[in-house]
């Protein structure tokens, strides 16, 4: 090197950062990867300018240049080393040389000959780690060992280097703390080094690139408390160091929205939701840097598609608080819904209004009534909440300071995170629901998006549902159902059920149910009147013959080729399968008919499907742990049906 003015040197090492940085996007088609080809010939030339590496450091057993390696890894405090003398600052440039090579040969997809590089890095800095010169190469080293090990599918190995930086991380800011030197420092001359405060930045955003990977390392271990907190973490520094591209740290927002909804944590979810909403009306307002290289401009569909995403998770929010409102203030008088069984149907003998077995026959508690009690219960707790929960849980969460903070809060002020106690709360969050549905569905139109479209429909139609359960009038909440079927049939229309089987299952399977409740809600009037008048009967009857013809439907899916009903139904749909199955025996019960021989026929299509449930649970036991509760209630109709149907005939022969 000392035939090579040092000034060339660094000169060529620039080059080769502009030419992995900026002439990238300038690259053929067929070539994409030419300018990254070049800039390793000129880092590989600066390699051969500085020399070989120090003796000591390069002949290291490879034993030791693995994350479970060295003392930090062992638990023992690393001992702050700087490198003074040639031989040392030698091995510092050598090794900003092998990191750059290395992050080049990872680019272009040759992770081996990446890995080999990375490695040499850390071994020529292993000394060093804890130096202001070197603590901030030597993490960026790990970070890419990480990612590297981690597209392998090697999770625990990426977890082990991830980890170590974290730690070197919080071991040097602890016992050293200035802002270290910047490793593209070494290649640039005095009067161009960086302030103090660019170092840090450049620094601190090493460390968040450090927990953005960890959060995606621990999301792969199924450590989803650890994801989400690192997750959190990430977004907020984004957030404090301003280095976040909006589209995207938006939709990470609300994506982690999604794990605090999922643990019922809905204060932590809207304040997420509320941030996405801000930052992502910051695109286009924020000018292109390294961590924001597009414009909104020049990504309209990918703008669109991220704020119907979004949307989705706003609707998520509202569906799930509504469910949950429901299920603490349900009625349970049905045994299915008191031992937890998911999917019942609340239409056990227990749930028929007006039956004399019915501990509640007057509620009509199997169209889903409010229990006031619990209601009231609730209402006494809701001051509580309100006291003890805001400030201390808020505190945790908050995004943002200053302007940004208060633009947060005045979303979050509209959107309340306490379980609705009654109509007109649930109502606003079902309107606000209904917002981005609409919002939503702008995007994911069903031509182009058929899967997300209909998961969109599903949506609304599950949020009718739930509204319907905190309205008291039950013609209203016929029209509720009536408005979910409207926009579930056209779609059973559109759909090919060759190739969307389990989506036109799942729809008919709603369609279904959506007919089944009206056809309740139509009884329950019905039994409050003492003369039921031939409209009201036809429209029982035509109910229950459209809930017939879609849980058919549904069952017909389930036959092969040749329309044989499976002798061994598949797990994925025992469980509706057998519903379906006993709704059908109950709703061949329900048709109100004047003519006896159709009656004892209805009833004998009753008696055949409870029949099928109790066969069936015989020759696979296992299928009874599924259905407990309808099993139970299908054995009790095989055994009563037929005396009943008997007294039948002989009435008839009698008249």
């Amino acid at each position: 090197m000392a035939n090579v003015p040092w000034a060339e040197v660094c000169e060529k090492f620039q080059a080769a950062l502009t030419l992995s940085r900026v002439e990238l996007q300038k690259n053929p088609e067929k070539e994409p990867y030419k300018s990254k080809y070049s800039a390793r010939a000129l880092l590989e030339e600066v390699k051969a300018l500085l020399g070989p590496a120090p003796e000591d450091e390069d002949e290291r057993p490879e034993a030791e240049d693995g994350p479970g390696a060295g003392d930090h890894a062992l638990g023992l405090p690393a001992e702050v080393v700087e490198p003074e003398g040639p031989v040392a600052q030698r091995a510092v440039r050598l090794a900003v040389i092998e990191f750059h090579l290395g992050v080049n040969h990872i680019d272009t997809e040759e992770l081996s000959a990446g890995e080999e590089h990375l490695v040499k890095c850390l071994r020529l800095l292993r000394r060093y780690r804890l130096s202001h010169d070197c603590i901030s190469l030597y993490i960026q080293a790990q970070n890419n060992l990480g990612i590297l090990w981690s597209e392998r599918e090697e999770i625990e190995t990426a977890q082990a280097y991830l980890e170590s930086s974290e730690a070197l991380y919080t071991q040097y800011m602890k016992e050293v703390g200035c802002p270290p030197l910047d490793p593209t420092e070494r290649f640039l001359p005095e009067e161009e080094k960086l302030t103090e405060q660019e170092r840090s930045k450049r620094f601190e955003k090493v460390y968040t690139h450090n927990l953005y990977y960890l959060a995606q390392v621990y999301q792969h271990l199924e450590m989803f408390e650890k994801a989400a907190h690192y997750c959190h973490s990430t977004l907020k520094r984004q957030l404090e160091h301003n280095a976040y591209h909006p589209i995207e740290w938006a939709i990470n927002a609300a994506t982690l929205s999604q794990f605090y909804i999922n643990k019922l944590c809905f204060m932590e979810a809207r304040h997420c939701l509320s941030a996405a909403n801000v930052i992502f009306g910051q695109t286009g307002k924020i000018s292109a840097t390294e961590d924001t290289p597009e414009a909104e401009g020049e990504v309209p569909e990918l703008y669109h598609q991220r704020k119907g995403e979004i949307a989705r998770c706003w609707i998520k929010y509202c569906l799930t608080l509504m469910q949950n409102a429901q299920l603490s203030m349900q009625t349970e008088f049905c045994p299915g819904w008191s031992a937890g069984v998911q999917w019942c149907d609340r239409s056990c003998n227990l749930c028929i209004p007006g039956s004399k077995d019915s501990p509640a026959s007057a509620s009509q508690d199997n169209i889903g009534e409010l229990d006031l009690d619990k209601q009231s219960e609730l209402r006494a707790l809701r001051k509580k909440e309100l006291d003890e929960e805001e400030s201390i849980r808020k505190k945790a969460v908050q995004f943002g300071t200053g302007e940004l903070c208060d633009a947060i809060s005045a979303v979050e002020e509209k959107v309340s995170y306490l379980r609705p106690l009654d109509f007109e709360e649930a109502r606003e969050l079902f309107l606000l629901g209904q917002h981005y549905v609409f919002e939503a569905k702008e995007f994911f139109q069903i031509d182009g998006y058929v899967t997300d479209h209909i998961e969109v429909v599903q949506d609304h139609s599950a949020l009718f549902k739930v509204l319907a359960f905190f309205e008291t009038d039950m013609e209203r909440r016929c029209k509720m159902h009536k408005r979910r079927i409207a926009m579930l049939e056209p779609l059973t229309v559109d759909l090919n059920p060759q190739y969307y089987l389990l989506v036109n299952r799942q729809i008919q399977f709603e369609i279904a149910h959506a007919y089944y409740d009206m056809m309740d809600l139509k009884v329950a009037i019905a039994d409050r009147l003492r003369d039921p008048d031939s409209h009201i009967v036809k429209k029982i009857n035509n109910l229950n013959k459209s809930a017939l013809k879609y849980y058919q439907l549904f069952l017909d899916s389930l036959r092969d080729p040749n329309k044989v009903f499976p002798e061994h139904i598949g797990e994925d749909v025992l469980r509706p399968a057998m519903l379906a199955k006993f709704r059908v025996a109950r709703l061949y019960g329900k048709i109100i008919t004047a003519d006896p021989k159709k009656e004892l026929e209805n009833l004998a299509t009753s008696l055949e499907h409870y029949k099928f449930i109790v066969d069936y649970c015989e020759k696979h036991p296992e299928a009874a742990q599924e259905i407990e509760v309808e099993l139970e209630l299908s054995k009790e109709m095989v055994s009563l049906l037929p005396t009943k149907m008997e007294r039948f005939r002989t009435k008839m022969a009698l008249t």
